[in-house]
């Protein structure tokens, strides 16, 4: 059970101060695949506290430009009907798939979240910056899920660029799946995979 408390606002924030923890799940975390992860995943609890922290993002005039939509249980297998729905809708290489295969993409893990970007283009702050705040939720809620103890997969694939899915959804005209971050428990520990070096990535003035 943890004991994170969350600073209320107003409350002055606690100063940045070394920690060898943090350094190591940084260093440390990897993704796994979905086909890799089985139960348990995150119980109610454990997930809103996850998606309480992956909130916790640099916003810009504080706009707020993502939901989530969270699959667990049951609902991922009523989702497997909008899945069939969106593949038979003209999605011609989806369509070579059967009803099995469709309604196993969420059934992968034990639970999965959809991360959505919710951006508002009338709004001064530009766009750009909206979605790189959604992209960094969806970054924080694989680092929050790896504290907590379980492995997870941020994938987009098809149904994260299906229009069809999106209205099964309810997503708004300005509203876009930035990922389907899939949560539970490692079957195997992934194998850690080249990185690029700083010296490559780095321009120095």
């Amino acid at each position: 059970m943890t004991t994170i408390k969350m600073p209320a606002a107003g409350d002055r924030a606690a100063p940045a101060h070394p920690s060898e923890e943090m350094l190591r799940i940084l260093a440390e975390r990897r993704s796994t695949s979905a086909a890799m992860l089985a139960d348990p995943g995150p119980d109610n609890a454990q997930l809103d506290l996850i998606l309480q922290l992956a909130a916790r993002v640099p916003d810009h005039r504080k706009l707020v430009p993502f939901r989530f939509i969270v699959f667990d249980g049951e609902g991922r297998e009523r989702i497997g009907d909008a899945v069939i729905a969106a593949a038979r809708a003209g999605n011609a290489k989806q369509d070579k798939l059967s009803d099995d295969q469709l309604r196993s993409l969420f059934l992968r893990a034990p639970t999965v979240v959809a991360v959505i970007s919710s951006v508002d283009p009338a709004h001064k702050t530009p766009v750009w910056e909206q979605e790189l705040c959604c992209g960094a939720v969806c970054y924080n809620v694989l680092l929050a899920s790896h504290a907590s103890g379980f492995a997870g997969q941020w994938l987009t694939e098809w149904l994260a660029f299906d229009q069809n899915f999106h209205q099964s959804l309810g997503l708004g005209a300005n509203e876009r799946i930035a990922g389907f971050i899939y949560l539970g428990t490692a079957i195997d520990a992934p194998i850690e995979r080249d990185r690029p070096a700083v010296s490559d990535i780095v321009t120095r003035y």
